[in-house]
């Protein structure tokens, strides 16, 4: 924005149209967004844009001013994707316990409120993302549908794992509970640790 010419220069955009309901700035690169169709993502500017804005203090207003494809003259990097199923309506960055790590916070038109956690460790992307792997094929949705064609029923899933699915794994038979445990190399109780321990660094 542009005080003295009371103007916004757009110099990155997506290559898809978004139709935007909620939104929420990370930080100083990325931003969040939910669009009408019930998709949420999180998408960053490419390093090399981001390098240039902070090194051109006049904001390069010539240079944004030469679009690409009838847009900005950069695109950003699309980092998140997930169809939450439920138009949201607002967006937060917040702490559900005092000391707590942030998440995303938002709430859909239906009155659903749901957290979008980022994982700080790899051993936890690995872990819960073959556990969801395994609950889409030891538990499909009642209707039938593929799980990985909903979340995905815009937009390709990307980067985001399936908390709600996850949390099925209790409700399974103790049979299957163990056959999961035994492909993951672990045993039940363990995995029902590791939801829990999940479920607390958010609530």
């Amino acid at each position: 924005y542009r005080r003295d010419e009371n103007q916004l220069y757009i110099f990155a955009d997506d290559c898809v149209p978004r139709w935007l309901t909620a939104s929420h700035h990370v930080d100083f690169d990325t931003m969040a967004g939910a669009d009408k169709f019930g998709n949420v993502y999180f998408v960053r500017l490419p390093q090399d844009v981001s390098e240039e804005i902070e090194e051109d203090p006049t904001g390069g207003k010539i240079k944004w001013e030469q679009g690409k494809l009838n847009g900005a003259p950069n695109k950003v990097d699309e980092i998140v994707q997930f169809h939450v199923g439920d138009v949201v309506t607002c967006m937060q960055k917040a702490s559900m316990i005092p000391g707590g790590s942030e998440s995303l916070m938002y709430g859909t038109v239906m009155g659903s409120i749901g957290a979008l956690h980022a994982f700080t460790s790899r051993d936890d992307v690995d872990f819960f993302s073959h556990l969801e792997m395994h609950m889409r094929q030891e538990y499909p949705p009642l209707c039938g549908r593929d799980h990985m064609a909903y979340r995905s029923a815009y937009f390709p899933v990307k980067d985001v794992i399936d908390g709600d699915l996850c949390e099925q794994f209790p409700t399974l038979p103790m049979d299957l509970q163990r056959k999961i445990a035994d492909e993951l190399d672990r045993t039940p109780a363990e995995i029902l640790k590791k939801l829990e321990d999940a479920r607390n660094k958010i609530i």
